[in-house]
């Protein structure tokens, strides 16, 4: 794996210089990258095009063709979604406390950057330039290794972004990009501990799970999406017909889409039929066990593995439950603890669910498509986070960080 020890070795020798510019730079690196990525929208879309020619040869899911898909609005709004960072403050050299000891200590707990951040990721290539942007607000080197399915496009949009760098006056080796896409080169790089500080992935099961298992390098992990909406008794029903039906069908193929519908079956008899018009209306299977059968005649009886589920698809679960203690078992033994949402107008359901959900966010009135780095004012994000150490929910530049104590006495001794 000598290409990948090349990238490793070149990013290490961009770590220092991007982790020790002023924020007013890093803020002028963003902007130049942002206008590279608007002055090269042919280029990518040309590279974007290759990717999707060959995803549709290859008969992969419309789904998947979707997140592929690049157009000039959406390149656009990756370009903007770097501006958005260049207005946030960076945490870098941030004082996050300070303390004397009664011994003449002075001790100073200071924001500093991971340093080589590895990213794994599939056929998102928006994750490029994002992944990018984080790492420069955050002081950070990044390795990225997306899929043989996006490789056009990444070197299209790394390209850009370099080259708007350069042109700003900057090294862009603080950047590598694995063009060798076989299992081989991320096999290799989830060893390199030493060379790479942390490793991110974000994609499918499959890929979470091989990271998991075979990395040597700390892993933060970010969660699939089994996503649930749960209906409550006292729900206002038009709102809970809008969220319930945009939370699955804005956009399936990401991983804040809900795959789950919970209703208690007090209304379970007037609110199903006027959901189910919805959803047929478009073209969402249903799918649940006899009882919803009996209200909606088109759904499919579902397994047990349905329940389960991230379908990524324009097919969502549906479940009746006696009441919220029942929705929340239900919710807290089959999510994936991404992102569930009550409907409700009832302050104590609301307490109840918020308290007792144990998901990386907890949505009252909101669809679960909120459940967004950039929404949550991060200006983008590196992934969602379901684990519970370092980063959880939606984590952007303060998540690509850690912290060192700097200490300082009158010549102390012990």
């Amino acid at each position: 794996m000598e290409s990948v020890l090349r990238v490793l070795k070149r990013v290490q020798r961009g770590k220092k210089q991007i982790a020790n510019i002023t924020d007013e730079e890093r803020n002028g690196l963003l902007i130049a990258s942002a206008m590279a990525l608007k002055m090269n929208v042919g280029g990518i879309l040309d590279a974007n095009k290759k990717d999707v020619e060959n995803a549709i040869a290859l008969n992969k899911p419309q789904s998947f063709v979707d997140r592929l898909k690049l157009s000039s609005e959406r390149i656009n709004g990756m370009a903007d979604n770097l501006i958005a960072l260049s207005k946030l403050k960076s945490p870098v050299n941030n004082v996050l406390s300070s303390w004397t000891t009664e011994k003449g200590m002075r001790i100073k707990k200071v924001c500093v950057p991971l340093g080589v951040v590895g990213i794994v990721y599939e056929a998102r290539p928006n994750v490029t330039s994002d992944c990018i942007g984080l790492a420069i607000k955050s002081g950070n080197a990044v390795v990225l290794r997306g899929g043989s399915d996006a490789i056009n496009s990444n070197k299209a949009v790394v390209s850009a972004i370099s080259g708007g760098l350069m042109r700003a006056g900057f090294s862009p080796e603080f950047i590598g990009l694995i063009e060798d896409t076989t299992h081989e080169s991320v096999d290799f790089l989830l060893k390199q501990r030493g060379m790479v500080d942390v490793i991110i992935p974000r994609g499918g099961k499959n890929l979470i799970k091989n990271t998991v298992a075979n990395s040597s390098v700390p892993v933060i992990e970010t969660g699939l999406g089994n996503c649930h909406v749960y209906i409550h008794e006292k729900a206002d029903e038009q709102q809970a017909l809008k969220i319930g039906l945009s939370a699955k069908i804005s956009r399936v193929s990401v991983c804040n889409s809900a795959e789950n519908l919970v209703v208690d079956r007090s209304i379970a008899k007037d609110f199903l039929p006027k959901i189910a018009k919805l959803f047929e209306e478009h073209n969402v299977e249903m799918r649940g066990d006899s009882e919803v059968a009996e209200i909606i005649p088109n759904a499919k009886i579902a397994t047990a593995e349905d329940y389960y589920t991230e379908y990524n698809d324009y097919i969502i679960t549906i479940k009746i439950v006696e009441d919220i203690k029942e929705a929340i078992a239900h919710i807290n033994e089959h999510s994936t603890h991404h992102s569930d949402s009550i409907i409700t107008e009832d302050k104590a359901a609301v307490e109840l669910f918020s308290k007792e959900i144990d998901s990386a966010c907890v949505f009252i009135n909101t669809t679960t498509r909120e459940s967004d780095g950039f929404e949550f004012g991060f200006g983008a994000e590196v992934g969602i986070s379901t684990q519970k150490l370092h980063a959880r929910g939606p984590f952007g530049i303060e998540g690509l960080t850690t912290y060192k104590y700097v200490i300082d006495s009158d010549y102390l001794i012990r």
